[in-house]
């Protein structure tokens, strides 16, 4: 599997951990999940009321891995405080790969990094319920299926 097959993911996924296992290396595993049925009917401040389907882990699919052997940066955001940006171009839902975005004019002033050092790099991002992860990095992460319940290395 690779990052391009992952943009056509149309579910919701949750962001399960992340880790550096050794300097300037991220490891991303990701959960994919299911509608468990529950509706759940809640009053809004407005005093309308909403319903919406409750949305939980999908325990009997594998852990979908994305290793970035290298990056520039990366950022974690709380869900909640996050807003759609028309000035931004990408492609993909849960998995995404932007073309424009504020976190890629943010490494252009924040950085030195450019074309020439280290080289032509993308914004990866990976919309998860409760967490947008954005990883600028040279190289597209490797993507690798963990199976639970059993020892990773």
């Amino acid at each position: 599997m690779n990052y391009s097959e992952l943009l056509q993911y149309q579910g919701y996924i949750y962001l399960n951990s992340i880790f550096e296992p050794e300097d300037n290396t991220l490891i991303v595993d990701i959960d994919r999940c299911k509608n468990n049925g529950i509706i759940v009917d809640e009053k809004t401040r407005e005093g309308t009321f909403t319903s919406y389907g409750l949305i939980d882990v999908d325990d009997t699919l594998p852990i979908i891995r994305l290793k970035f052997d290298w990056y520039i940066a990366y950022s974690v955001r709380n869900e909640s405080f996050t807003v759609m940006d028309e000035c931004e171009v990408y492609k993909g839902t849960a998995f995404s790969l932007y073309s424009k975005s504020r976190y890629l004019d943010f490494i252009e002033v924040g950085t030195i990094a450019d074309d020439i050092y280290p080289g032509p790099f993308k914004h990866y991002g990976i919309n998860a319920l409760n967490h947008i992860i954005d990883v600028v990095s040279t190289e597209p992460p490797s993507i690798s299926i963990l199976q639970r319940n059993v020892k990773q290395e």
